[in-house]
């Protein structure tokens, strides 16, 4: 049918493409990943679970020896059974 239809290739895509297709080998371990593993990875989800658990807390009214069985029993039981999935 029709020629000289053929995809011209950018050199910056390709780059950005490869680039990403082995980023897992060019990855370096710098006291800025450590900051942001730590800050994403641990501290916003520890704190968004500690809210969620007090506006539990409060929703239900629950009696303060419940209170630390919720946060700490059922909150570890959840977070062990969602890094062995």
């Amino acid at each position: 049918m029709a020629g000289g239809m053929e995809a011209n290739k950018n050199k910056f895509i390709e780059d950005w493409g490869s680039a990403r297709e082995t980023l897992e080998q060019n990855f370096r371990w710098t006291r800025r990943n450590f900051a942001l593993i730590g800050l994403f990875g641990i501290a916003l989800p520890v704190l968004v679970y500690k809210g969620i658990v007090k506006e539990f807390v409060i929703s239900i009214s629950l009696p303060p020896f419940l209170v630390s069985y919720v946060i700490f029993e059922v909150g570890f039981h959840f977070v062990l059974g969602f890094f062995l999935i």
